[in-house]
C-alpha cells in the first residue's frame, strides 16, 4: 500500500484503473461492479493508499478491508433513526345515544379499532392479515352497529357481529364482494366466476329486496351460466338447495322483484332441468330423476272437462301425465313443476265463465186478404124463417110468406101478375167482404251458451195413401194384390241460431229460418200441397237489441162460382142465377230476434 506507483490514465475505466493499481503493487482489491464511471488522472511517485483515499472521496466511493482484500463499493450516507410520533385517532363515542363519529384518513386499522374499543367500551378485534391495513373514512354521528358497517364498506372489508357481542374485522374471501342489495343497505355476497368460454365470460347481477313483507328475487345477467343463477339466488333468499345433476347452459335475462319458484321456473324454461321442495330443501336437477316429479290438480270451475282437454297443445303433453276425473271436473297433472305450472296456468286462462245467450223469436204473419161473397140462393126447405143479417155485410134469407109480399106489391103497380110460390119456398140474398190482418204465430224463448246452437221446431204432420198395385199373372186368371203406405209430411216453422259473443258484449247471430205451411187439406188422400220460405243470414248486433227480419211473402188469388147450368155463364144473368166467392191474399211473415247476455 505504501509503495509508490506511476501512473496515468485518459479516458480510462474505473475498473480498469484500479486493477492496474491492483497489479503493480501486489494488492487484493475487488471492486462493485456497478462502479463503471471513467477517469482521468496522471499521478507520479504517489502511494497506492494516498490514490485509493483520493479516489474515494473525490468520487465518493466506500473501501472496506477484509482481511487482506479491499473492497470498493458505491459510498452510502449512514441512515439517522427517527421515533416516528403516534398519530392521534380522531375518534367521538356518545355513549348516551350510542353514536359514533370518524374522521380517518390513511389510519391503521389495528389503532382505529383500539382506540374505538377505549371509547365505546365495546371490544372490537382485527384478524391477522388486516394488522397492517390502513382505512380511511368520515362518519358523523351515526349508530354504532351502522358506523362499524360503513367503515368496513368503505375499506373493502367486512364487519360480523358474534353473539357474545364481539366485532370482529376480517378479509373478503376469494369469492365475496360488497354490493348495495335490493333494500339500499350495504351487505356482502359470493360471487360465482363462469368459466371462460372461447375468449369471453358472461356476467351476473343478482340481488334481493323486501317487497310486500317478502324477500324478492333481481337479475341481470348476460351469458350467465344458469349453475352460478341457481347458487345466487340461493344464498341471497337462504334457500337450502341441493344439485343432483350437472346444469348445463347459460341465459340472458332481466327481471325485477320475483320469487325464487317463478326464479327457477323461469331459467328452467325450455331447458330439462326442474326444481322440487321438500321439507324447505330445494331439489334440482334433471326432470327424469326420481324425486324430482310432482303432481297438481286443477278443479275447473266454468268450463268442461272434454272441451278443455281439447284445448291442451299436443307439445305440452310431451313428459307429462294428464288424467281426467269426471266425477269432479278435475285434471291430475303429473310431470316436472316448470310444466305442470305451465299447463296449469294455462288450463286456468281458458276456465273463464262461458256466457249464457237468452234469445226471443216472435214470428208474426200480416195476413192482408179481402174475401167477397156475393149471390142468389132459392130452393124449398122445411121451417126456413125470415131473418139474417144486413150490417156489416149482407146475408138474409127470405121466407115463402116475404116472397109472396113481394110478389104482390110488384103486381099492385103493374097489370103483371106474377103468382104466389110454394109454402116452403126460401130465397138468400148474400153480398159479404171480409178482411184479415194480423196473426202471431209462435212466441218461444230459446237459451244457449256462447257459440253452441239453439233450434226450435214446431209443426204439424200429415199422412197421405200410396196404394201400389201388384199383378200376378197365372194361367187361369191374373191376381191383383193392392199394398197401401201412408206417407208422412211434415210443415212446421224451424228456427236454428247460433249465438257467439265477443269481448264488448256484441253478439253475432248465425240464423236458418224455415217455415213451411199446408196450402190446403185435401180429402182424396192426395199429398198436401206445401208452400215454403226459407231465411238464413249472419248478424252482428249488441246485448239487448232486437232484429227485425222480414220479407218473406206470398200472393193468392182464388175464385170460387157455383149457379145454374148455362144460366150462370149468361152475362147480366149469371149474377141471378149464381154465387161467387173471390179471395185476394197476401201474407208476410216478419220475425223478431232479441239476444241478451245472461252472466
Amino acid at each position: 500500500m505504501n509503495q509508490k506507483v506511476q501512473l496515468q490514465i485518459v479516458g480510462g475505466g474505473v475498473q480498469q484503473y484500479l486493477s492496474g493499481i491492483s497489479s503493480s503493487n501486489g494488492i487484493s482489491i475487488s471492486i462493485d461492479p456497478k462502479l463503471n464511471f471513467t477517469v482521468n488522472d496522471s499521478f507520479a511517485d504517489v502511494t497506492a493508499s494516498n490514490i485509493l483515499l483520493f479516489l474515494a472521496q473525490k468520487y465518493k466511493l466506500d473501501i472496506s478491508i477484509l482481511g487482506s482484500i479491499i473492497y470498493v463499493t458505491t459510498y452510502q450516507e449512514p441512515v439517522v433513526f427517527v421515533k416516528v410520533p403516534v398519530k392521534e385517532i380522531n375518534a367521538k363515542y356518545n355513549a348516551a345515544d350510542n353514536l359514533l363519529s370518524l374522521s380517518l384518513d390513511n389510519d391503521t386499522l389495528t389503532a382505529v379499532a383500539k382506540k374505538i374499543t377505549q371509547l365505546s367500551g365495546k371490544n372490537i378485534i382485527v384478524q391477522n392479515g388486516l394488522q397492517g391495513k390502513r382505512v380511511s373514512g368520515f362518519i358523523a354521528n351515526a349508530p354504532f352497529e351502522t358506523a362499524m358497517d360503513k367503515l368496513a364498506f368503505a375499506n373493502e372489508i367486512k364487519v360480523i357481529r358474534t353473539n357474545d357481542n364481539f366485532y370482529v374485522f376480517q378479509p373478503l374471501s376469494d369469492n365475496e364482494e360488497l354490493y348495495v342489495n335490493g333494500d339500499k343497505s350495504t351487505a356482502v355476497r359470493k360471487t360465482f366466476r363462469p368459466a371462460t368460454t372461447g375468449g369471453s365470460t358472461g356476467s351476473t347481477q343478482v340481488f334481493s329486496k323486501m317487497v310486500g313483507g317478502q324477500k324478492m328475487i333481481s337479475a341481470d345477467a348476460v351469458s350467465a351460466p344458469i349453475v352460478n343463477l341457481v347458487k345466487q339466488a340461493s344464498q341471497e333468499l337462504n334457500k337450502n338447495y341441493s344439485i343432483y345433476s350437472e346444469l348445463k347452459g347459460t341465459i340472458d335475462i332481466h327481471v325485477s322483484d320475483i320469487t325464487y319458484d317463478d326464479f327457477l321456473g323461469l331459467i328452467f324454461r325450455g331447458t330439462n332441468y326442474t326444481f322440487q321442495s321438500e321439507n324447505g330443501v330445494y331439489l334440482i336437477g334433471d326432470k327424469t330423476i326420481e324425486g324430482l316429479r310432482t303432481h297438481k290438480e286443477v278443479h275447473l270451475q266454468n268450463r268442461s272437462l272434454d272441451t278443455i282437454m281439447a284445448m291442451i297443445p299436443a307439445e305440452w303433453k310431451k313428459g307429462l301425465e294428464i288424467k281426467e276425473f269426471r266425477e269432479q271436473n278435475t285434471i291430475l297433472l303429473s310431470g316436472s313443476i316448470a310444466q305442470i305450472n305451465e299447463a296449469a296456468n294455462f288450463i286456468k286462462s281458458l276456465d273463464v265463465l262461458v256466457p249464457v245467450v237468452l234469445i226471443e223469436v216472435t214470428m208474426i204473419d200480416f195476413h192482408k186478404s179481402r174475401t167477397v161473397a156475393t149471390g142468389i140462393t132459392a130452393g124449398v126447405s122445411d121451417s126456413v124463417k125470415t131473418g139474417g143479417s144486413v150490417l156489416p155485410g149482407i146475408n138474409f134469407t127470405f121466407s115463402a110468406t116475404s116472397v109472396n109480399s113481394f110478389l104482390s106489391s110488384i103486381s099492385k103497380f103493374t097489370s103483371i101478375n106474377l103468382g104466389h110460390v110454394v109454402p116452403n119456398f126460401y130465397v138468400g140474398l148474400q153480398a159479404l167482404e171480409n178482411n184479415n190482418n194480423v196473426d202471431i204465430r209462435s212466441i218461444p224463448k230459446l237459451t244457449a251458451l256462447n257459440g253452441h246452437p239453439a233450434k226450435l221446431s214446431i209443426g204439424s204432420k200429415l199422412y197421405y195413401k200410396n196404394t201400389t198395385q201388384n199383378l200376378y199373372p197365372s194361367a187361369s186368371t191374373s191376381t191383383s194384390v193392392f199394398t197401401n203406405t201412408y206417407t208422412s209430411v211434415d210443415a212446421d216453422l224451424s228456427i236454428d241460431i247460433k249465438p257467439v259473443v265477443s269481448g264488448d258484449d256484441q253478439v253475432t247471430l248465425n240464423i236458418k229460418v224455415n217455415v213451411s205451411d199446408f196450402t190446403a187439406i185435401p180429402t182424396d188422400g192426395s199429398p198436401p200441397p206445401q208452400s215454403i220460405s226459407q231465411f238464413e243470414s249472419t248478424l252482428r248486433v249488441h246485448d239487448g237489441d232486437t232484429l227485425l227480419l222480414g220479407g218473406i211473402e206470398r200472393t193468392e188469388n182464388d175464385l170460387t162460382t157455383s149457379g145454374t147450368p148455362i144460366l150462370s155463364r149468361i152475362p147480366i144473368l149469371k149474377w141471378i142465377f149464381s154465387s161467387r166467392t173471390k179471395t185476394a191474399s197476401k201474407v208476410t211473415t216478419v220475425l223478431f230476434i232479441k239476444s241478451t247476455i245472461l252472466r
